[in-house]
C-alpha cells in the first residue's frame, strides 16, 4: 500500500492544470507514477488516488450489494465525477471543470496527504478549515479516535 506524507501549495493555470509537487512524486512507485483517478472528496475538496490505491477501493465498492438503496446512493455519489488522469509531459495534472466547481478551486490550491490519497483543497478554504479548529478540539478528537483504535486492539 502506498502512503503519503506532506502538504504542498500549488498554483493552477487558467485551464485548471497544476504541477504535481516533487515531494509527492518522490513518494510514488515507479510503475504507477503517472496514472491517477480524481473524484469528489467527502468534504469540499477533491481526492487524488494513484491507480494502485484506487483499484482496491474500486474493487470493494464493486462488491457491494446493488439491491441495497444505500449502496446505490453511495456509489453514485462516490463514483460521480471520478476521472482517470495522467501526468502530461510537463508533470501537470488537468482537473475537470465540474470537479473544480465542486471543490471551489480557484487559483491557489493546497495538496495534502491523506494516507493512500492526496486531497486537493482551495487554499483559502483549507486555511479556514484549520482556523475553525482549536487545539482543544483537536486534542478531544484525537483522544476519541485513537481510543477507539485501542479498544479494537483489545477486543
Amino acid at each position: 500500500m502506498i502512503g503519503f506524507l506532506g502538504e504542498y501549495e500549488a498554483t493552477m493555470d487558467a485551464k485548471g492544470r497544476f504541477l504535481l509537487p516533487a515531494g509527492f512524486k518522490k513518494q510514488l512507485s515507479e510503475e504507477g507514477a503517472s496514472q491517477f483517478v480524481i473524484n469528489r472528496g467527502i468534504e469540499a475538496c477533491l481526492s487524488l488516488y494513484p491507480m494502485q490505491s484506487w483499484e482496491p477501493i474500486f474493487a470493494e465498492v464493486s462488491k457491494l450489494n446493488d439491491f441495497d438503496p444505500k449502496v446505490r446512493q453511495f456509489r453514485r455519489y462516490f463514483l460521480n465525477g471520478a476521472t482517470q488522469l495522467e501526468l502530461d509531459t510537463a508533470g501537470r495534472l488537468l482537473i475537470p471543470k465540474a470537479l473544480m466547481e465542486y471543490a471551489g478551486l480557484e487559483k491557489d490550491v493546497v495538496l495534502v496527504s491523506a494516507v493512500n490519497k492526496i486531497e486537493i483543497w482551495d487554499a483559502s478554504k483549507y486555511k479556514m478549515f484549520f482556523e475553525s479548529f482549536s487545539p482543544e478540539s483537536y486534542s478531544n478528537l484525537a483522544n476519541e479516535v485513537m481510543n477507539k483504535n485501542d479498544e479494537k486492539l483489545k477486543s
